[in-house]
Protein backbone atom coordinates (compact mmCIF):
# COMPACT_ATOMS: atom_id res chain seq x y z
CA UNK A 1 0.00 0.00 0.00
CA UNK A 2 1.26 3.54 -0.72
CA UNK A 3 0.90 4.58 2.90
CA UNK A 4 3.02 1.64 4.08
CA UNK A 5 5.67 2.40 1.44
CA UNK A 6 5.67 6.06 2.46
CA UNK A 7 6.09 5.08 6.10
CA UNK A 8 9.01 2.79 5.31
CA UNK A 9 10.63 5.48 3.17
CA UNK A 10 10.22 8.03 5.98
CA UNK A 11 11.86 5.66 8.47
CA UNK A 12 14.67 4.91 6.01
CA UNK A 13 15.36 8.60 5.49
CA UNK A 14 15.28 9.27 9.24
CA UNK A 15 17.72 6.41 9.85
CA UNK A 16 20.03 7.64 7.11
CA UNK A 17 19.94 11.16 8.55
CA UNK A 18 20.76 9.83 12.05
CA UNK A 19 23.71 7.84 10.68
CA UNK A 20 25.04 10.89 8.85
CA UNK A 21 24.78 13.00 12.01
CA UNK A 22 26.57 10.29 14.01
CA UNK A 23 29.38 10.21 11.41
CA UNK A 24 29.69 14.01 11.61
CA UNK A 25 29.97 13.82 15.44
CA UNK A 26 32.70 11.19 15.20
CA UNK A 27 34.63 13.35 12.73
CA UNK A 28 34.36 16.34 15.08
CA UNK A 29 35.56 14.21 18.00
CA UNK A 30 38.56 12.96 16.02
CA UNK A 31 39.46 16.51 15.05
CA UNK A 32 39.19 17.64 18.68
CA UNK A 33 41.39 14.77 19.89
CA UNK A 34 44.10 15.39 17.32
CA UNK A 35 43.97 19.13 17.98
CA UNK A 36 44.59 18.40 21.68
CA UNK A 37 47.49 16.12 20.79
CA UNK A 38 48.98 18.84 18.63
CA UNK A 39 48.74 21.34 21.49
CA UNK A 40 50.45 18.91 23.88
CA UNK A 41 53.23 18.20 21.39
CA UNK A 42 53.70 21.91 20.76
CA UNK A 43 53.82 22.57 24.50
CA UNK A 44 56.37 19.83 25.02
CA UNK A 45 58.50 21.24 22.21
CA UNK A 46 58.37 24.68 23.78
CA UNK A 47 59.42 23.25 27.14
CA UNK A 48 62.36 21.42 25.57
CA UNK A 49 63.41 24.54 23.72
CA UNK A 50 63.29 26.59 26.92
CA UNK A 51 65.32 24.01 28.78
CA UNK A 52 67.96 23.91 26.05
CA UNK A 53 68.14 27.70 26.03
CA UNK A 54 69.18 27.68 29.69
CA UNK A 55 66.09 29.57 30.85
CA UNK A 56 66.26 27.94 34.29
CA UNK A 57 69.91 28.68 35.00
CA UNK A 58 69.32 31.79 37.08
CA UNK A 59 67.73 32.17 40.50
CA UNK A 60 63.95 32.59 40.07
CA UNK A 61 62.45 35.91 41.09
CA UNK A 62 59.97 36.26 43.93
CA UNK A 63 57.14 36.16 41.41
CA UNK A 64 58.24 32.94 39.74
CA UNK A 65 55.30 30.62 39.01
CA UNK A 66 56.95 27.94 36.89
CA UNK A 67 57.74 24.57 38.49
CA UNK A 68 61.08 23.41 37.12
CA UNK A 69 63.46 20.72 38.30
CA UNK A 70 63.89 16.98 38.04
CA UNK A 71 63.99 14.34 40.78
CA UNK A 72 66.46 11.68 41.89
CA UNK A 73 66.02 8.52 43.98
CA UNK A 74 65.95 9.02 47.74
CA UNK A 75 68.96 6.70 48.02
CA UNK A 76 71.17 9.48 46.60
CA UNK A 77 70.96 11.20 50.01
CA UNK A 78 72.63 8.29 51.82
CA UNK A 79 71.61 7.31 55.35
CA UNK A 80 68.64 9.25 56.71
CA UNK A 81 67.59 9.81 60.31
CA UNK A 82 64.26 8.19 61.17
CA UNK A 83 61.32 10.57 61.13
CA UNK A 84 60.10 11.52 64.60
CA UNK A 85 56.90 10.14 66.07
CA UNK A 86 53.86 11.85 64.64
CA UNK A 87 52.13 14.41 66.83
CA UNK A 88 48.49 14.35 67.83
CA UNK A 89 45.93 14.57 65.04
CA UNK A 90 44.71 18.11 64.44
CA UNK A 91 41.33 19.35 63.21
CA UNK A 92 42.09 18.16 59.66
CA UNK A 93 42.99 14.65 60.87
CA UNK A 94 46.67 15.37 60.14
CA UNK A 95 49.38 15.19 62.84
CA UNK A 96 50.55 18.53 64.24
CA UNK A 97 54.31 18.48 64.95
CA UNK A 98 55.27 18.81 68.61
CA UNK A 99 57.76 21.50 67.67
CA UNK A 100 58.23 25.28 67.57
CA UNK A 101 56.91 27.32 64.65
CA UNK A 102 59.48 28.04 61.95
CA UNK A 103 58.25 31.63 61.61
CA UNK A 104 55.05 33.52 62.39
CA UNK A 105 52.64 34.68 59.72
CA UNK A 106 53.55 37.97 58.08
CA UNK A 107 51.90 41.22 59.17
CA UNK A 108 52.90 42.65 55.78
CA UNK A 109 50.58 40.23 53.94
CA UNK A 110 47.41 42.28 54.10
CA UNK A 111 45.52 41.43 50.90
CA UNK A 112 47.76 42.83 48.16
CA UNK A 113 48.31 40.61 45.11
CA UNK A 114 51.41 38.42 45.54
CA UNK A 115 52.97 36.54 42.63
CA UNK A 116 49.72 36.97 40.71
CA UNK A 117 47.77 35.43 43.60
CA UNK A 118 44.83 37.50 44.84
CA UNK A 119 43.13 37.59 48.21
CA UNK A 120 39.37 37.09 47.90
CA UNK A 121 36.59 37.55 50.42
CA UNK A 122 35.70 33.87 50.07
CA UNK A 123 37.60 30.70 49.21
CA UNK A 124 37.81 29.89 45.50
CA UNK A 125 37.20 26.26 44.56
CA UNK A 126 37.39 25.98 40.78
CA UNK A 127 40.86 24.48 41.33
CA UNK A 128 41.01 22.81 44.75
CA UNK A 129 43.91 20.59 45.88
CA UNK A 130 46.06 20.10 48.99
CA UNK A 131 49.79 19.63 49.68
CA UNK A 132 51.39 18.50 52.96
CA UNK A 133 54.51 20.49 53.86
CA UNK A 134 56.99 19.26 56.48
CA UNK A 135 60.05 21.24 57.60
CA UNK A 136 63.18 20.14 59.48
CA UNK A 137 66.09 22.30 60.61
CA UNK A 138 69.25 20.37 61.50
CA UNK A 139 67.13 17.27 62.00
CA UNK A 140 64.57 19.01 64.25
CA UNK A 141 60.93 19.53 63.23
CA UNK A 142 59.40 22.96 62.75
CA UNK A 143 55.72 23.84 62.51
CA UNK A 144 54.09 25.56 59.56
CA UNK A 145 51.69 27.93 61.33
CA UNK A 146 47.96 28.25 60.78
CA UNK A 147 46.72 31.42 59.11
CA UNK A 148 49.32 31.79 56.36
CA UNK A 149 47.51 33.46 53.47
CA UNK A 150 44.56 34.50 55.65
CA UNK A 151 45.06 38.12 56.82
CA UNK A 152 43.17 38.92 60.00
CA UNK A 153 42.86 35.20 60.72
CA UNK A 154 40.21 34.24 63.30
CA UNK A 155 40.50 30.81 64.93
CA UNK A 156 37.85 28.66 66.53
CA UNK A 157 38.65 25.92 69.03
CA UNK A 158 37.77 22.42 67.92
CA UNK A 159 38.16 19.20 69.92
CA UNK A 160 41.43 18.63 68.03
CA UNK A 161 42.80 22.14 68.39
CA UNK A 162 42.48 25.61 66.83
CA UNK A 163 41.26 25.98 63.25
CA UNK A 164 41.25 29.22 61.26
CA UNK A 165 37.77 29.62 59.82
CA UNK A 166 37.69 33.25 58.74
CA UNK A 167 39.73 36.36 58.07
CA UNK A 168 39.79 39.57 56.09
CA UNK A 169 40.31 37.57 52.89
CA UNK A 170 41.71 34.28 51.62
CA UNK A 171 44.72 33.98 49.34
CA UNK A 172 44.56 31.07 46.92
CA UNK A 173 47.28 29.37 49.00
CA UNK A 174 46.63 29.25 52.73
CA UNK A 175 46.73 27.17 55.92
CA UNK A 176 43.86 26.57 58.36
CA UNK A 177 45.80 24.61 61.00
CA UNK A 178 49.39 24.07 62.14
CA UNK A 179 49.53 20.65 60.48
CA UNK A 180 51.41 21.61 57.32
CA UNK A 181 48.40 21.24 55.01
CA UNK A 182 48.58 23.91 52.31
CA UNK A 183 45.15 24.53 50.78
CA UNK A 184 45.31 25.50 47.10
CA UNK A 185 41.89 26.97 46.33
CA UNK A 186 42.02 29.02 43.17
CA UNK A 187 39.65 30.45 40.54
CA UNK A 188 42.20 29.44 37.87
CA UNK A 189 43.99 26.16 37.22
CA UNK A 190 47.73 26.74 37.13
CA UNK A 191 50.93 25.44 38.67
CA UNK A 192 51.59 26.98 42.08
CA UNK A 193 54.99 26.61 43.70
CA UNK A 194 56.57 26.56 47.13
CA UNK A 195 58.01 29.99 46.31
CA UNK A 196 54.49 31.42 45.92
CA UNK A 197 53.54 30.04 49.33
CA UNK A 198 56.66 31.41 51.05
CA UNK A 199 56.09 34.83 49.46
CA UNK A 200 52.62 34.90 51.04
CA UNK A 201 54.22 33.76 54.31
CA UNK A 202 56.70 36.64 54.02
CA UNK A 203 59.66 34.28 54.41
CA UNK A 204 62.79 33.80 52.29
CA UNK A 205 63.21 30.53 50.44
CA UNK A 206 66.19 29.47 48.38
CA UNK A 207 68.95 26.85 48.04
CA UNK A 208 70.59 28.02 51.28
CA UNK A 209 67.73 29.41 53.38
CA UNK A 210 64.26 28.53 54.60
CA UNK A 211 62.75 31.42 56.54
CA UNK A 212 65.13 32.31 59.39
CA UNK A 213 67.06 29.03 59.04
CA UNK A 214 70.31 29.05 57.03
CA UNK A 215 72.12 26.06 55.53
CA UNK A 216 72.01 23.74 52.55
CA UNK A 217 68.39 23.08 51.65
CA UNK A 218 67.21 19.62 50.58
CA UNK A 219 63.77 19.12 49.06
CA UNK A 220 62.05 15.73 49.12
CA UNK A 221 59.02 15.53 46.85
CA UNK A 222 56.83 12.43 47.18
CA UNK A 223 59.76 10.32 48.32
CA UNK A 224 62.23 11.58 45.71
CA UNK A 225 64.89 14.29 45.81
CA UNK A 226 63.88 17.47 43.96
CA UNK A 227 66.94 18.89 42.20
CA UNK A 228 65.72 22.37 41.25
CA UNK A 229 65.60 25.57 43.24
CA UNK A 230 63.32 24.98 46.27
CA UNK A 231 61.22 27.93 45.14
CA UNK A 232 60.25 25.98 42.03
CA UNK A 233 58.98 22.85 43.80
CA UNK A 234 55.38 22.37 42.63
CA UNK A 235 52.44 22.13 44.97
CA UNK A 236 50.54 19.07 43.77
CA UNK A 237 47.42 17.22 44.80
CA UNK A 238 47.87 15.04 47.90
CA UNK A 239 51.58 15.66 47.70
CA UNK A 240 54.09 15.06 50.51
CA UNK A 241 56.69 17.83 50.35
CA UNK A 242 59.57 18.01 52.84
CA UNK A 243 62.07 20.85 53.29
CA UNK A 244 65.27 20.15 55.20
CA UNK A 245 67.89 22.69 56.23
CA UNK A 246 71.35 21.42 57.18
CA UNK A 247 71.99 17.95 58.60
CA UNK A 248 71.20 15.31 59.67
CA UNK A 249 68.66 14.63 56.97
CA UNK A 250 65.38 13.08 58.06
CA UNK A 251 63.49 10.35 56.22
CA UNK A 252 60.38 11.73 54.50
CA UNK A 253 57.17 11.87 56.48
CA UNK A 254 53.92 10.86 54.86
CA UNK A 255 50.34 11.25 55.98
CA UNK A 256 47.27 9.07 55.57
CA UNK A 257 45.32 11.14 53.06
CA UNK A 258 42.42 8.69 53.13
CA UNK A 259 41.36 9.75 56.64
CA UNK A 260 41.68 13.49 56.04
CA UNK A 261 38.88 13.93 53.57
CA UNK A 262 41.10 16.45 51.77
Amino acid sequence: MPSARNSRETRRQALQKARQEQARRKRRQRIAVWSGVAVVIAGAGTGIALALSGSGSGTPTAGSTGATGSTLPLSTLGTLQAAPAAGALGPEQVPIPSAPVLAATSAATTGQTIDGVSCNTSEQTLFHIHTHLTIFVNGQARQVPAGIGIPGAVSTQSNAGPFVESGTCFYWLHTHAADGIVHIESPVKRTFTLGNFFDEWGQTLGPDQVGPAHGKVTVILNGRVFTGNPRNAPLGSRENLQLEVGTPLVAPETINWSITGL
